[in-house]
């Protein structure tokens, strides 16, 4: 399996902007849950956003709901996360996740935030700075 890789990631001053996309395999593609996580230094690892593959429903953690915008282009097996209103505690590395997720409906969306950082596919991550 080819593992998910991440870009976008940069430095950029606070209430500004970045896109961070993640290029995944086809079979990494076709997984029911795909999403971010971030984990910034000395703090533990944190579900930003996910998106179902069937339906598109999306789901945010609360301390990026109304900033962030999770994505995806079928035709070209990214995934995107748009991040607007930038604050310096959202300095982290992001990685992207997918996986097949067995009886979905059964989990809460914070569950599935939480189980992020476990999916079997994940990026390498990319460095996002943000300077107040």
């Amino acid at each position: 399996q080819v593992q998910p890789v991440e870009s976008g990631g940069g430095s950029v001053q606070a209430g500004g902007s970045l896109r961070l996309s993640c290029t995944l395999s086809t079979d990494t593609y076709s997984r029911n849950v795909m999403g971010w996580f971030r984990q910034a230094p000395g703090k533990e690892r944190e579900g930003v956003a996910a998106i179902y593959t069937t339906g598109g429903a999306t789901y945010y953690a609360d301390s990026v709901k109304g900033r962030f915008t999770i994505s995806r282009d079928a035709a070209k097996n990214t995934l995107y996360l748009q991040m607007n209103s930038l604050k310096p505690e959202d300095t982290a590395v992001y990685y992207c996740a997918a996986d097949f997720v067995p009886s979905l409906s059964y989990y809460t969306d914070a569950a599935v935030l939480a189980g992020l950082p476990d999916f079997a596919y994940r990026g390498q991550g990319t460095q996002v700075t943000v300077s107040s």
